[in-house]
């Protein structure tokens, strides 16, 4: 009999050992072999055992359900403008209710703080059928007994915190505090969207200026080639002359290539900072004559004094201080006595015997339910904590020190945040100064090459005087426009560093 319990013990165990290792066959059979899924009808992948055809491909099944692209939600006869976007981009970015979701957490956390000042009242009801029997022996006389008893029991039993000595205000205000934070980083996460979005339309509209700039080159490179080609052909000009002018053209030509491989570049930044699907075409607003001021209105100390204030960093990390002074009154509170009120009524029908009711969760007082009776009780106690090994101490000096770490973080997010305010400022002082430069630049740029281009159309320059005169040109161009956008860009960094981007930047 051993013997065949043995080896029925050793087949169970085999049995069950190869269902633990059964679920490797879902697994790739080799590290250097492809895996094969089973997939559906629609190509949809089958989650099990692979399929037991071998494939020579590292190639995963097309699922044709998710191939389809979402219907557009932008409106291809519309020209867009900045603030059309932050618009799209608040409302489809999942930044933002991520953040909404964090701010709604933080506030019924702190409401669920609030609720320990009400009392917990609980409701319990049981009923029940006991069963006994036993057998006694006395004087070799065997006596047998058995019997039965059924009943109910209504309890409702009340607990309440009356006085704790501030601990509860302090967590509260604790919890508030950090509702405090996540709303202040909802505020910060749209900032953040509105100066993404600005950048990157900025960015674009350099891109779109480098594209024209690019194309009106071409257009003066090939009036380049074709006065050398008049000359050539009245006999002034030289196959040297017309082979660099036909260069400059390719070299032109090229340059737009890149150009318009950066505009869509730049383009697919902006869509995906909108949160916008890369393959849908909108019309954007021209904004490559849009004036800039010649020089800051406000000043410096003003900036800083406005960043202080209202940056979504420092109030965020005031907040923290405020957060973890709540916690250490809270903290201390746990030394101080604690004064209650506890009540329970019960009513109990037929003939149970307990002493101790079931435990399923918070329960009244333990009652003796034979009989058929209501009882009722009051009690206003006070709890005095004596020893905890430590515990509160340490609680304590967690608290002090986590708020020691929130005062030296308040002054390191200040300190970072002047810093960032003087950059951002020194950053649109100096491409508002490009852009002046950048202007009188392309003045003279453009006069040199037209005063270059018609000097070699009536002989008296050279080939190479005209192309760099062009090339010349082309920078200049190019540099009014990246300083332009830089300019824009700079004022919305300087606005987001002062905590003011509430919406298109100024």
């Amino acid at each position: 009999m051993k013997r065949v319990e043995r080896i029925l013990t050793a087949l169970a165990t085999l049995a069950l050992s190869a269902c633990a290792t059964s679920g490797l066959e879902m697994a790739p059979p080799a590290p250097d072999r492809p895996w094969s899924p089973k997939v559906s009808a629609g190509g949809e992948i089958v989650a099990g055992t692979p399929d037991t055809q071998d494939s020579s491909r590292y190639v995963l099944p097309a699922n044709r359900a998710l191939a389809t692209r979402p219907p557009a939600v932008t409106d291809q006869a519309k020209v867009y403008t900045l603030p059309t976007l932050i618009d799209l981009a608040e409302s489809t970015q999942p930044t933002t209710r991520i953040a909404w979701n964090e701010a709604r957490r933080a506030a019924l956390a702190a409401g669920i703080a609030e609720s320990a000042y009400l009392p917990q009242i609980t409701a319990s009801a049981l009923a029940g059928r006991q069963n006994s029997h036993g057998h006694a022996t006395a004087d070799g006389i065997g006596i047998g007994s058995r019997g039965s008893a059924s009943g109910t029991l209504s309890a409702l039993s009340v607990q309440w915190l009356l006085f704790d000595f501030g601990e509860r205000t302090a967590v509260v205000d604790a919890a508030k505090q950090a509702s405090a934070i996540s709303n202040i980083a909802f505020t910060a996460a749209h900032q953040q969207i509105i100066h993404a979005v600005s950048a990157a339309f900025y960015a674009h509209a350099a891109a779109r200026g480098r594209q024209r700039t690019s194309l009106q080159s071409v257009q003066n490179a090939r009036q380049v080639e074709d006065a050398a080609q008049a000359r050539y052909r009245q006999g002034l000009g030289t196959v040297v002359e017309l082979a660099q002018a036909r260069q400059a053209t390719a070299a032109a030509e090229l340059a737009q290539v890149n150009a318009d491989g950066s505009e869509r570049d730049a383009y697919l930044a902006l869509m995906n900072a909108v949160g916008l699907p890369p393959l849908d075409e909108i019309h954007l607003a021209d904004v490559s004559a849009r004036p800039l001021p010649s020089e800051l209105r406000d000043s410096l100390d003003d900036r800083i004094a406005s960043a202080l204030s209202r940056r979504p960093d420092v109030l965020s990390a005031y907040a923290a201080t405020k957060a973890s002074a709540a916690k250490i009154r809270a903290a201390r509170a746990e030394f101080m006595p604690k004064v209650f009120l506890s009540a329970v009524g019960a009513y109990g029908r037929g003939d149970l015997s307990v002493n101790t009711l079931p435990s399923a969760g918070p329960q009244p007082p333990a009652v003796n339910t034979s009989g058929h009776r209501f009882n009722s009780s009051v009690f206003l106690g006070v709890s005095v904590p004596l020893y905890d090994g430590g515990t509160r101490s340490a609680m304590l000096a967690r608290a002090r020190a986590e708020a020691d770490s929130a005062d030296v973080t308040l002054n390191k997010v200040r300190d970072e945040a002047v810093r960032q305010v003087v950059a951002a400022e020194n950053a649109l002082r100096t491409a508002l100064a490009a852009h002046d430069a950048a202007g009188k630049l392309v003045q003279a740029a453009q006069t040199t090459f037209d005063a270059a281009l018609a000097a070699y159309r009536k002989g008296l320059g050279s080939i190479t005087e005209v192309s760099l005169a062009e090339n010349q040109l082309l920078l200049a161009r190019n540099a009014l426009g990246d300083a332009h956008s830089a300019a824009l860009t700079a004022a919305a960094t300087l606005a987001l560093a002062t905590g003011e981007l509430g919406g298109p930047p100024p």
